[in-house]
């Protein structure tokens, strides 16, 4: 498997553009099952997780054409669910999100459980307390989820929990049911804000974007033919931002969708980042504003208060993974709450290989004590995305060459980024 050499310690400059959100076109492809027509997608990001879901698409008889950033997409055929590619399938938990895509186009199905990041045992309850509100029957079996749709409707839907995927689940079967919907504590993240602007440009009635409370009227029919464009990704702002800020560097990221990343940006500016918002425009297409953020050079102070994450408008929760190496240099000790997820906070563990000076207090709550002084070091990628990028950012502030592998990883999620830090002055070197 290829590897990366990494040669740290050395300072970027210039600008790099934000890709766009991995999150977003995992969703918006399976919600492509709801047009039966053609669907023109543009700004795809050309990642790992968007080819397995592309594979799993094809295999259950969507067409795709186009290349490159945009595709191509027909879903006007036939479904064939028997043919489905479980090995994309165990790759990717994002298959989970065919459970509300396939409720308008198959009365019953099964559908083979997901893979994806190694983050402990992720229940998908809260996915069939929303999809049982609206007419759906699932049961668990040991391999695969036994769903019949044959009575779906509208209706009232609380959230179990506030999770993104749940709340897309349950978006895209309203929009597929007869009747009106309405959903209660719902996630507002940018990934499902990113999926209404998708079915709304489609045709759905969907009214609270951006807020807890959706109203879907799911009688009114699509267009057969539709085009958008996939938003930036807020995470891979961040993730820019936090390489940065770890090499003491000013870097220009542009393409950052702004109310994203608005209290990322306020704990940055009170442990003394200094960084400035420029050139606000509104994306193409047209539902999120952006901005290029310019990251300078600072002497950084811990924070005062814990850091967790939360549902939006919170700190992301794919965010807090990325303050950790930026804790790593301010000047005293936080506590980081990483509560969403079993065992994300562990994987911290393998900072401190790279001279991170961190605390795992429980699986879910560790201490970072800075200013570390970064080491280079060669380790094994953790089994998910953040905490593998994580790894990546405090190699490229270590002065000497690491080595990190297992990088399908980061490339699982991650668009070109060897290339992009490359371009503004990093030495990333893939090898075989």
């Amino acid at each position: 498997m290829s590897y990366l050499i990494i040669n740290g310690g050395k300072k970027l400059s210039g600008e790099v553009v934000t890709q766009t959100a991995k999150n977003s076109a995992v969703a918006i492809l399976c919600a492509t099952l709801l047009v039966k027509g053609k669907v023109v997608l543009n700004d795809v990001p050309q990642i790992e997780e968007v080819n397995r879901i592309v594979e799993l698409l094809k295999s259950i008889g969507v067409k795709f054409s186009g290349s490159g950033r945009q595709l191509i997409v027909d879903a006007s055929g036939p479904i064939q669910l028997s043919k489905i590619d479980k090995n994309a399938v165990n790759k990717t938990r994002s298959s989970l999100l065919l459970l509300g895509a396939l409720a308008g186009r198959l009365k019953k199905y099964h559908l083979p459980k997901s893979g994806g990041c190694k983050l402990g045992n992720r229940t998908v309850r809260p996915h069939i307390f929303a999809l049982e509100k609206l007419g759906l029957k699932i049961e668990s079996r040991p391999e695969y989820y036994e769903v019949d749709a044959s009575k779906l409707v509208g209706g009232k839907v609380i959230m179990y929990e506030s999770g993104d995927t749940p709340t897309e689940n349950a978006i895209m079967a309203a929009v597929a049911a007869k009747g009106k919907t309405v959903i209660k504590m719902a996630s507002a993240n940018y990934m499902v804000a990113d999926l209404c602007g998708f079915l709304k440009s489609a045709g759905a009635d969907i009214i609270g974007v951006g807020t807890t409370t959706l109203y879907i009227n799911g009688s009114k029919p699509l267009k057969s033919t539709v085009e958008y464009a996939i938003m930036p990704d807020p995470i891979a702002s961040m993730t820019l931002m936090s390489a940065a800020i770890v090499t003491g560097s000013r870097l220009t990221i542009k393409n950052c969708p702004l109310e994203y990343l608005e209290l990322e940006l306020c704990k940055l500016e009170v442990m003394g980042q200094k960084f400035k918002i420029k050139n606000e425009r509104t994306s193409a297409n047209g539902f999120f504003k952006l901005g290029d953020i310019e990251i300078f050079p600072s002497k950084l102070i811990a924070l005062p208060d814990k850091i967790e994450g939360r549902p939006f408008p919170g700190l992301n929760i794919d965010n807090l993974p990325l303050f950790v190496p930026i804790l790593a240099r301010a000047e005293g000790r936080t506590l980081v709450h990483d509560w969403a997820y079993e065992n994300r906070a562990v994987y911290v563990l393998e900072l401190q290989k790279l001279g991170v000076n961190v605390t795992l207090l429980d699986p879910h709550r560790i201490w970072v004590e800075g200013p570390s002084e970064f080491r280079p070091n060669e380790i094994i990628a953790p089994p998910a995305l953040r905490p593998a990028v994580n790894v990546l950012i405090c190699m490229l502030g270590a002065k000497g060459q690491s080595i990190l592998r297992n990088i399908y990883e980061i490339d699982r999620g991650y668009e070109n980024l060897y290339a992009v830090l490359n371009s503004v002055g990093a030495d990333i070197k893939i090898a075989k």
